[in-house]
């Protein structure tokens, strides 16, 4: 039996209507030439020559009026895909086909299985702590007005999957048609680069349209799988995921995120939460219409004779008046804040309490658990202030404020002092009482902006702040300068102040960093017994590829759950992964659960990125079901922790790192010729001009290859399909690991050790959606010959490290236990392929023959970046 084949039928529909549009609006000859490219296309991808020589000629030979159609047909066709798959993830139909149908429902079948303790499975889900943290990232290539017409096309699928009268099913397909040609006749790329503001607002749109929804329904299954599973639901306050939120806090290498920037994001974000809750409680009160009410709510209500809807009406009333009065403050720098408003959770948690209490005492129980209860979910889970916003910013900002400062006051200068002087002056000043900041002094632009920055932390409070997190971070003065910057803005909240340790040297020194600001009185006192600390993936991998890097964050957290577990601290790591598996992405179950053992104990916070949070939040049901996914990994990663690496398997790893390490830098570093190749092979230059994310490409403009962004640089590789950042090194590591005779080692470790056999996995999906064809094609039509045996060195690499890998793992094809991811890669191919071609085509008319580039040929490119995005899935 086809598992997929409601997916292929599904793509197909979704295909033919696209096709009606572009014939309607473009004519026959349009059509028939993108039909032509596509069965071109499918024909080359099953090995016939001819056909995909002829391929090429035809995309070479397109005329500049043609290129634009053609492009956007196909980035149009795989966005649609795109939809289907992830409505097939969720479809009744689709059940059968995907790895985990049922997340929760497989973990509690397993903890049974195992005969875990019914108490310590509730105290697991009473302790599980999970705060996803949604960041913009100039990936995100998709505009908020296509995402809102692809969520209705995912609804018409859903309904065609019921029993329908003819009728029913044509006007469905009438809907589809209108929706898809409204999708056509918009423009997929964005006319100016999104603001920081815009980003924010890209993150409400998804809690809006699916997150809101999908708590309630995640936390109503999680519920009952308990009760089934120990007799006891969850609390009524259980809020297990919570979300922050970078957008608009994120000032690293952002010079647009200021403090103005900030608190507007903090006010719209409020405005929102009053928005979505005063929606809520207009439901409710149509709906709680019941005169019965115990003595609390009578109080409460007055002599109403419908005292429930008195009681959420001027709840209501209170929303309304609190977003009209944000309406008008984000308008003005400073606004003086009214009595009245709702500003705090307690006020709108009090009266919804206050109702369903009274329900429970009248017998009224079927009523309290329904409506009324999915808004209190949503209540203790987003909150007068929807996401919590972290504040991100680099160390040497912070420096330069006390750099500054200490010259003012003739103290010397602060950046030239060592660590043991920096901190001396830090802890004197936070023991000290007296401001620190005289009122004469006026200090730079950027060093006023940091001030400024946490004079709006202050303000605002921990309601609606989450963490501050320190960029290059390596010494514990780093972390005091940042607690001696709140303190003097007044701040009545201990924030927590985490550390982000990101390059190779970052992480193995980040034991150390912290052992030291763990043995400081003043500092352990005001922490509190809490820690966070976050571990950067991208740049970790960017600076020594993906296994060196890979096992310096797992050595890092394991150390550091040591030496936390030792000075009494709970530790929360906070993973900055981001979509592709160069970036500390992947399936997240199998990341969560390749963890070492002992670091989920503190909760899990996480960072979800660009483009990802539409593949895993984008619709209510998906959402409900990326939730479920990361609900049940780390309570199995809790009940059932992974094993304790054993010495041997170490000692193979280091090694495996430190080879894997030296073979990437010898690359990316150490050959002359690397940057150059890179530039030319991939569309790294013209990426810059794309207006995807409101930061820029680079921290240094004029840097070569360290000043690029870990984005940008994985971006690039995977236009060309080489994903060099994702492989390079990791199998030279292993050739050399497998001819010292470690064979049975190698398998001991991929049959008994999560974290090895992730990495293994992860190398499958991207030797899976490299190509060295397509590569091959960028380099001849692109790369200057002088630098053509680079490419030709490294793609002979590829293929002896995909070989190596397929014996290692005893298999003749790729991703074979994989079969859905496998499919969804063979499906987008025939879609993808002739972008990749028309790309490199635009490159080099962009490239050598200005004199040919008019505005239709530059934002066809643009469409091709975009569209190979969509078709990858996972781009930066």
């Amino acid at each position: 039996m086809d598992h997929y084949a409601a997916l292929k039928a599904n793509v197909g529909l979704l295909g033919t209507k696209l096709g009606d549009t572009i014939r309607s609006q473009l004519g026959d000859a349009v059509l028939e030439r993108v039909e032509q490219i596509r069965l071109l296309s499918k024909a080359a991808r099953q090995g016939e020559e001819l056909q995909a020589d002829k391929l090429k000629q035809v995309l070479r030979s397109l005329s500049d009026d043609e290129l634009l159609p053609v492009a956007r047909a196909f980035a149009q066709f795989l966005n649609l895909a795109n939809l289907a798959e992830q409505h097939h993830t969720i479809s009744r139909i689709g059940h059968a086909s995907i790895e985990k149908p049922e997340p929760l429902q497989e973990l509690f079948s397993l903890l049974a299985q195992k005969k875990s303790d019914a108490a310590a499975v509730e105290q697991a889900v009473a302790n599980l702590s999970i705060e996803l943290v949604l960041t913009a990232h100039p990936t995100e290539v998709s505009r908020r007005t296509l995402i809102h017409k692809l969520t209705e096309i995912a609804a018409c699928l859903t309904e065609l999957e019921q029993q329908l009268s003819p009728q029913q099913q044509q006007q469905i397909g009438l809907r589809l048609s209108e929706l898809i040609a409204q999708a056509w006749h918009t423009n997929e790329i964005r006319e100016q680069r999104p603001t920081p503001v815009d980003e924010a607002k890209s993150g409400f749109a998804v809690i809006e349209s699916s997150l809101w929804q999908a708590i309630p329904d995640f936390l109503r299954e999680l519920d009952s799988k308990l009760i089934d599973a120990t007799g006891q639901g969850l609390a009524l306050d259980a809020a297990p995921v919570k979300f922050s939120s970078w957008m608009g806090g994120d000032r690293d290498g952002n010079p647009f995120v200021t403090a103005k920037v900030t608190r507007q994001v903090l006010l719209l974000s409020r405005w929102k939460a009053a928005d979505l809750f005063a929606r809520d409680l207009d439901l409710l009160s149509s709906e709680l219409s019941m005169y019965q009410a115990n003595a609390a709510l009578h109080e409460a209500a007055g002599e109403a004779g419908e005292p429930y809807r008195q009681v959420l009406n001027k709840l209501r009333n209170g929303l309304l008046h609190t977003r009209d009065w944000l309406s008008e403050a984000l308008k003005h720098d400073r606004l003086q804040r009214p009595q009245g408003l709702i500003w705090h959770n307690q006020q709108l948690l009090e009266p919804l309490l206050l109702c369903y209490q009274s329900l429970l005492d009248c017998g009224m129980a079927v009523i309290a658990n329904g409506k009324l209860l999915d808004t209190l979910r949503r209540a203790y889970a987003f909150g007068v202030t929807l996401l919590k916003l972290d504040i991100r910013q680099d160390a040497g900002r912070h420096a330069q404020v006390f750099a500054e400062l200490t010259q003012h006051l003739g103290l010397g200068d602060y950046s030239a002092w060592d660590e043991g002087a920096r901190q001396a002056f830090l802890l004197a000043e936070l023991a000290n009482r007296r401001p620190l900041f005289p009122k004469s002094w006026q200090p730079s632009a950027d060093v006023q902006e940091v001030l400024d920055t946490c004079d709006i932390v202050a303000r605002h409070g921990s309601e609606a702040l989450s963490t501050y997190v320190i960029s290059m971070a390596g010494k514990p003065s780093d972390v005091l300068a940042v607690q001696l910057l709140l303190k003097e803005a007044g701040i009545s909240f201990a924030m927590p102040v985490a550390p982000l340790f990101e390059t190779l040297s970052d992480l193995q020194n980040a034991p150390d960093c912290m052992r030291k600001l763990l043995s400081i009185d003043w500092y352990r006192g005001y922490i509190n017994g809490k820690q966070e600390v976050m571990i950067g993936y991208s740049d970790s991998a960017k600076d020594a590829g993906v296994f060196a890097a890979a096992w310096a964050q797992y050595s890092a957290q394991e150390a550091l759950v040591a030496i936390c577990q030792q000075a009494k601290v709970q530790l929360t790591l906070f993973h900055g992964r981001g979509g592709t598996i160069g970036r500390g992405g992947g399936p997240a179950h199998a990341a969560i659960l390749s963890q070492p053992p002992g670091s989920l104990a503190g909760g899990l916070r996480v960072t979800e990125q660009g483009e990802m949070i539409r593949f895993k939040f984008g619709l209510p049901k998906l959402a409900e079901r990326s939730l479920a996914l990361y609900a049940s990994a780390v309570l199995e990663g809790m009940l059932l922790p992974p094993p304790v690496p054993k010495q041997s398997w170490r000692s193979l790893m280091q090694q495996l790192a430190d080879d894997s390490c030296e073979a990437y830098r010898a690359v990316v570093r150490h050959n002359k010729d690397f940057v150059a190749y890179f530039r030319a092979a991939t569309p790294e230059q013209e990426l810059g001009q794309l207006p995807l994310g409101s930061r820029p490409a680079k921290r240094n403009p004029t840097g070569g290859v360290e000043s690029l962004r870990a984005i940008p640089w994985i971006f690039a590789w995977s236009q060309n399909r080489l994903m060099l950042p994702a492989w390079l090194g990791a199998g030279s590591a292993l050739a050399k690991a497998a001819e010292q005779d470690n064979a049975a080692l190698l398998d001991e470790m991929q049959q008994q050790w999560p974290f090895f056999a992730t990495r293994m996995s992860m190398l499958e999906m991207v030797f899976l959606k490299a190509d060295s064809d397509i590569a091959a094609y960028y380099d001849k039509v692109l790369v200057p010959d002088e630098l053509k045996h680079l490419g030709q060195s490294l793609r002979s690499q590829l293929a002896a490290d995909r070989e190596l890998l397929l014996k290692l793992i005893h298999s003749d094809t790729l991703m074979a236990k994989e079969s859905w991811i496998r499919e969804s890669i063979m499906l987008r191919n025939t879609y993808v392929d002739p972008l990749h071609i028309l790309q490199a085509e635009l490159l080099y008319r962009v490239r050598h023959q200005p004199e040919r580039v008019n505005p239709m040929i530059s934002r066809a490119l643009m469409v091709t970046i975009a569209g190979i995005a969509a078709g990858m899935r996972n781009s930066g």
